[in-house]
């Protein structure tokens, strides 16, 4: 069975070149450009994996991380952020404080992010990751 994952960030070209990668690499791709469709998809999808940009309008990837861990049915889905914010408190909050499964800075490469992906689905598989 193959993973799905929910790619979100505000930036249409970025969630085109994300899924590309995730397409190519087998897995299967949902797409959301906001906070609000973020998690309407999170509840009605129920994704192996979401990976989440920080800065978006209205609500942001810290909040929808927030409304995922406070759902009963969608807090053991891991959430990694791909975020433009490169400065260690933010990587520090996102993984200690968020309980974020994954960190991962642009620019990245589509080794990078595939190698994050498949680190937090065997981390998942294994029981060890949400």
């Amino acid at each position: 069975m193959t993973a799905k994952i929910l790619v979100v960030d505000d930036d249409r070209e970025m969630v085109e070149l994300i899924q590309l990668f995730l397409n190519n690499a087998g897995y299967t791709t949902l797409s959301a450009f906001s906070g609000e469709e973020a998690l309407e998809k999170t509840f009605a999808e129920k994704p192996d994996l979401i990976l989440l940009d920080i800065m978006m309008p209205k609500i942001d990837g810290w909040e929808v991380l927030r409304r995922i861990k406070e759902d009963p049915e969608a807090r053991n889905i891991p959430v990694a952020f791909i975020t433009a914010r490169t400065q260690n408190i933010d990587k520090m909050i996102g993984l200690s404080v968020m309980k974020a499964a994954g960190y991962i800075t642009k620019p990245f490469s589509k080794q990078e992010l595939l190698g994050e992906v498949r680190r937090i689905l065997e981390e998942k598989r294994a029981g060890g990751v949400s």
